[in-house]
This record gives C-alpha cells, sequence and structure tokens, in this order.
C-alpha cells in the first residue's frame, strides 16, 4: 500500500508536467490544425534559460531565498521562451500556412532539430545539474520499512500547475482573447471576417503555449535537478502522447492525458520492470485510440463542405 500511494504522488507529479506540455501541443493544434514538433525543443530550452537564469541570481545577485529565486527565475523563463516561440511562429511558419500541409509540419521537425543542436553547441554535451531548492518534506505514512513522503518541490509542482490551469481556464473561457482563440479554431476565415486579427490571435497562442512549457521546463529542472541537451525529446513525445490521448485539441483532455502518462509511467517502474514503462505507455495509447480514436475527451472530425 505504501508503495502504491508513493507513486501516486510522483505519478501525479510527473504528469503534471507533461499536462503543462500538453496544452501547448493541443492549442496549436487546434487553431492551425499542426503539430508543433519544435514545441519539444522549447521546453528543452526553457529548461536551460532556468537553470542558467538560477545560477545567475544565486551566485552574482546572492538570492539565498528559494522561493524567490524560484518565482525569478520562472518570469525570466517565461518571458525568453515566449520570445523565442513567437520568433519561431513568425519566421518558420507563418510564410507556410497557405501552403501544402506537409510544410509546416517538416519546419516545426527541423527547428526542433536546430533548437537541440544550437543548445548542445552552446551548453555542451554533458548534464547540467543544480542543487536542491527544498530540502524538507512531509511524511505522510512510516511503517518502520517504508516511508511514504511529498516533496516541498512536488507541492510546489502542484500548486503551480492548478494556479496555471485555473487562470488558463479563465482566459479561454472569458476573455475575449479566448472568444477569438475559440473562433480561430473553428474558422480562420469567418473570423477575420468578423473583426478578429487572426494573426496577432495565433502569435498569442504561440506565446501562451511558449509560458507554459518553461513552467513545465521549471519545473522539471527543480524536479529532477539536472537537465541535457536531449531531455526535450522524451518528455515532449510523452507530452504530444498525451494531448493524443486525451483528444488532440481538448485542453481538459491534455491535462487528463498528461496525468495518466505519469501514472502509467510511475506504476508500471513500481511493479514491473522500468526497462518497459515507456512500451507500456504508448501501448495503453495504442489501445484507447483502437476503441476512441479521437481520445478520451476529442471530438469526431467533422468534415466541412
Amino acid at each position: 500500500m505504501e508503495v502504491f500511494v508513493q507513486q501516486l504522488i510522483n505519478g501525479l507529479t510527473l504528469g503534471s508536467i507533461y499536462g503543462l506540455i500538453a496544452i501547448g501541443y493541443t492549442m496549436v493544434f487546434g487553431i492551425l490544425n499542426m503539430v508543433n514538433f519544435a514545441h519539444s525543443g522549447v521546453f528543452m530550452v526553457s529548461a536551460f534559460i532556468a537553470l542558467n537564469a538560477l545560477l545567475l541570481i544565486t551566485t552574482w545577485f546572492g538570492v539565498s531565498s528559494m522561493v524567490m529565486a524560484l518565482m525569478i527565475i520562472m518570469v525570466i523563463s517565461m518571458v525568453l521562451s515566449a520570445v523565442l516561440n513567437w520568433t519561431i511562429e513568425r519566421v518558420a511558419y507563418r510564410p507556410l500556412r497557405k501552403s501544402f500541409r506537409l510544410a509546416p509540419l517538416i519546419s516545426s521537425i527541423g527547428m526542433s532539430i536546430f533548437l537541440t543542436n544550437f543548445v548542445q553547441v552552446t551548453q555542451g554535451q554533458r548534464n547540467k545539474s543544480i542543487p536542491p531548492l527544498f530540502h524538507k518534506q512531509i511524511i505522510l505514512m512510516d511503517n518502520g520499512n517504508y516511508t511514504v513522503a511529498v516533496s516541498y518541490e512536488q507541492i510546489t509542482i502542484w500548486v503551480v500547475t492548478i494556479l496555471l490551469l485555473g487562470a488558463f481556464w479563465f482566459l479561454v473561457t472569458k476573455t475575449s482573447l479566448g472568444r477569438a482563440q475559440r473562433a480561430c479554431e473553428q474558422d480562420q476565415k469567418m473570423a477575420s471576417l468578423v473583426g478578429v486579427n487572426v494573426d496577432r490571435t495565433i502569435s498569442i497562442t504561440f506565446v501562451i503555449a511558449a509560458a507554459l512549457a518553461a513552467v513545465a521546463g521549471s519545473m522539471y529542472l527543480m524536479y529532477y535537478g539536472v537537465v541535457s541537451f536531449s531531455d526535450g525529446f522524451v518528455p515532449g513525445i510523452k507530452a504530444f502522447t498525451a494531448a493524443v490521448l486525451g483528444g488532440i485539441g481538448s485542453l481538459p483532455g491534455a491535462v487528463i492525458g498528461g496525468l495518466i502518462i505519469g501514472l502509467i509511467e510511475t506504476m508500471w517502474s513500481a511493479y514491473f520492470s522500468i526497462d518497459y514503462k515507456d512500451v507500456a505507455v504508448f501501448g495503453v495509447l495504442a489501445i484507447v485510440l483502437i476503441f476512441l480514436p479521437q481520445g478520451i475527451l476529442g471530438r469526431p472530425d467533422v468534415e466541412k463542405v
């Protein structure tokens, strides 16, 4: 029982990170009907931005409060990642928006490779690590042989994820930007005819997606304490899997898919061979898509005539 509870805590933490990344995939797909594979690269770059920002503010500026340091690096990472993703949209996607459908997809793959190689060259091939930001944990269960605990890092990830999802839900459902995004998702041409600035809406969507990926990157760095130039691929693929599992284009589905992927990964690692945890994740995805091709909360495709 203790192992199950501990892995449940770990799975919810990992799933929260996947969910934040998955929202970026599903937002861009909802508006452009395109999978932005460069999103995983933005997540990885944001983790390195957080790493360098942390070293900068603790070494040069002498910030000793870990809570203050975490808030500062998250803001810096969100701003710089948003600028990066805005640039990617303007340079790599907007000129190809009216081209054949595979062109933006190929461009996104190329941009992902570029970001990975850029970080590899500028930051080196070795893993970069940081000391633990928090040293305390809360003991939930202790039977003498096994201790169930929740760390302050995990609590921070849960709180930040819940707050961001609440703010994002309000943005999408209660603001004019959210209405513009939903209009562009349904029909960009009709949205432009009723006064929606489609280009600006798409750019803002990329900015928001990058900000969420930056938070996920900061949380990933804080949770694991180490980051590498190759860390964008596996979390990015799993977050994309979470978006597909939950129903790509559905924001709640992205979060639910992320939590499911995180729980499958941690539970399998606890009770079966850890070498096959990725097989279990993608196996569950295949089974779900056989019976629910649109995902858990996805909507069936309706052809417009």
